[in-house]
């Protein structure tokens, strides 16, 4: 970690905390935007981590789970930096879309440049006043709209260090998942920085399971990356597992759906996941799972057409054993009563 910090023009020592506008494109209306970024630097020597939420600005539960952690007590013995930003794309969080009114997906335009697109200079700039300061990083996802994810972590397990820091993370679900040309994951890659996805819940809703495992994951990593000290308490761990393959399940007929099987569910080839019927109540088709696996994301709304992904579902060697670690973590996370 240098002495002094640079970002957006303001410098940031070492036992400051502060929280910086970095400017981007006004509207039409010529009102100002800018993306919100909070800096805690500790007095010691440390790792530089970002956490980053709403590049698709319809995924809101990562803005809920850095607000969580910037407020917890729990980052005020922090060695290093943590490099919050609770939205990148404010232009999506105010239109409550995925993407930039240019209608580029910004996970899709990196590195961006100074003079390309609206997407691609917003890309450009959060890669080179925040990505590549820093050693390692998370970014926050959710599914898209009408679609769930159950809490997973998608990286690239090949490499060591990264499958490390997503152990540490401490959810049952590990996603070995190839880089995307275009995304924040290929080009943190490219600059040698470490980074995790993490996907839970859905678009536009909070839900507090996702949110709860997110702040825990996130600090869970932290102190695995020594920007915290490993808690002297005892801890509740579940094992993780790492998927190296998943596919998804689609309608095969355009109808109205009863779901059988939900998030989390161990489903065996052959399996009913759903059936989908005619406004007249006929069954018209059953949707049956194609393998013996996991169900980490899944369709909500009872509609469907054609050919529609709706079960996505990802296949371990002990799938038994995973559902089981779900269980434990639901249990933990949200107790009854």
């Amino acid at each position: 970690m240098t002495t002094a910090l640079e970002i957006a023009g303001h410098t940031i020592l070492r036992g400051e905390t502060k929280r910086i506008e970095l400017p981007t494109v006004s509207l039409y209306t010529d009102t100002n935007m800018s993306i919100p970024i909070f800096v805690k630097r500790g007095k010691r020597d440390g790792p530089t981590l970002f956490v980053s939420a709403a590049i698709h600005g319809d995924e809101l539960n990562g803005i809920e789970i850095i607000s969580r952690l910037i407020n917890s007590k729990k980052i005020n013995s922090l060695k290093g930096t943590l490099i919050a930003v609770p939205f990148v794309n404010g232009y999506g969080v105010l239109n409550q879309s995925r993407y930039l009114p240019d209608r580029r997906d910004l996970n899709r335009s990196f590195p961006g440049s100074k003079r390309g697109s609206l997407a691609g200079r917003i890309a450009h700039l959060f890669l080179n006043e925040i990505v590549a300061k820093c050693d390692y990083g998370i970014d926050l996802h959710t599914g898209a709209i009408h679609r769930t994810n159950l809490p997973q972590i998608r990286a690239n397990l090949d490499d060591p260090e990264t499958l490390e820091m997503a152990k540490a993370f401490g959810i049952p679900v590990l996603l070995n998942a190839n880089l995307r040309d275009g995304s924040l994951r290929q080009e943190a890659n490219d600059l040698g920085v470490k980074i995790l996805l993490y996907e839970a819940g859905e678009a536009l809703r909070f839900d507090e399971l996702s949110i709860r495992a997110g702040v825990k994951g996130i600090i869970n990593v932290m102190r695995h990356l020594g920007l915290l000290n490993k808690s002297r308490a005892k801890t509740h761990t579940t094992d993780p597992f790492v998927a190296n393959q998943s596919s998804w399940v689609r309608a095969t007929n355009s109808g109205f759906i009863n779901y059988k099987s939900e998030l989390g569910d161990y489903v065996e080839k052959g399996e009913c996941l759903a059936t989908i019927k005619d406004p007249f109540g006929q069954v018209l088709d059953t949707v049956v799972s194609n393998t013996n696996g996991i169900i980490i994301g899944k369709q909500n709304i009872p509609l469907a057409q054609e050919g529609e992904a709706m079960y996505h579902i990802a296949y371990f060697n002990k799938p038994t054993d995973v559902a089981e670690h779900i269980e434990i973590m639901n249990d933990y996370l949200i107790p009854e009563g």
